[in-house]
């Protein structure tokens, strides 16, 4: 299996003189990518730029991140002709990689858009390498620019960042750093949700499991699930003991603690998300605390 690291530039709509069109907020002007093998070794470089067909002028910010103007756009070709020409060249065995999670849900929603044929029908599993730097050399809980990372690791700086290419190089710099272990530590793009309660996802991870569920038409419905509101020890899968009932401070975040008499005390936590299609999702966690922890969720709630 090969490693897709890839980056995206991509324009909006310009400082009110172009109207933004809703199923399209982000479009692609720029793919860049660079392929690992399975020994995290270059096999492969990918660079094109993309002519845009939606916003005709490029955002005054972007221009002066990205130095391109819309002139130096015209005369590619559009991005149907770009991505097809970008997943081919990707192959038919990999994952993908990329700094953070927004590139690889703004690359389905242009393939949308555009009426591409869908990389997949549900969750797709990709390495969030900010994430995984996170986990790897802080505190699992940060998430860094990128060139604060390539200045922590010193990694030599011989490309220029802020273009597609740069920056997939160098999130490939950091991925040849990432330990075995630490890639079990894979993330899921919800682009396209679970569409049954058989598809939704349940993963554990080595220090917490997470659940993704599908989608509900609003939150009362979500919270009318079974599956939503039940909370067992993911390790021994037995019922727990409720300590504290489920609550909330903001209505988006809701948290449960609960003791498994063989595993201790474990934290429960939901978070009710909007869908592409206007519903909602769960997206549940549950880790395994101390009693100070539980003593700080408790003044939380009590708040």
């Amino acid at each position: 299996m090969n490693y897709i690291v890839f980056d995206l530039e991509w324009n909006q709509s310009s400082t009110g003189q172009e109207k933004e069109m809703k199923a399209l907020p982000f479009e692609i002007i720029e793919i860049g990518a660079v392929k690992l093998n399975e020994r995290l070794e270059i096999e492969g470089r990918f660079q094109r730029l993309v002519r845009p067909c939606v916003y005709q002028q490029i955002h005054e910010v972007i221009e002066n991140i990205i130095h391109l103007k819309i002139e130096d756009l015209e005369k590619e070709r559009p991005f149907p002709e770009v991505a097809e020409e970008f997943l081919k060249w990707c192959g038919t065995d990999y994952i993908f990689c990329s700094w953070g999670p927004l590139d690889l849900t703004e690359l389905q929603r242009n393939m949308r858009y555009y009426r591409m044929k869908p990389l997949s029908n549900g969750p797709l599993r990709f390495y969030d390498v900010q994430k995984l730097f996170s986990i790897q050399f802080e505190d699992r809980k940060s998430r860094r620019m990128l060139e604060y990372a390539i200045n922590m690791l010193s990694i030599q700086k011989n490309v220029p960042f802020h273009r597609a290419f740069g920056d997939a190089y160098y999130t490939a710099m950091v991925m040849q750093r990432i330990q075995k272990e630490t890639l079990s530590n894979y993330s899921f793009d919800l682009f396209h949700l679970p569409q049954t309660n058989k598809e939704e996802i349940k993963v554990v991870f080595d220090d917490y499991a997470k659940y993704i569920s599908r989608e509900f038409p609003n939150k009362s419905a979500a919270f009318a699930d079974r599956e939503v509101m039940s909370v067992k020890c993911y390790l021994c899968r037995k019922n727990i003991k409720r300590k504290l009932e489920w609550f909330t401070n903001n209505s988006k975040h809701y948290y449960n603690v609960g003791y498994c008499d063989v595993h201790g005390l474990m934290k429960a936590k939901l978070r009710v998300k909007k869908s592409e299609n206007g519903g909602v999702y769960i997206v549940k966690t549950m880790k395994f605390i101390s009693q100070e922890e539980m003593e700080e969720i408790k003044g939380r709630m009590l708040k």
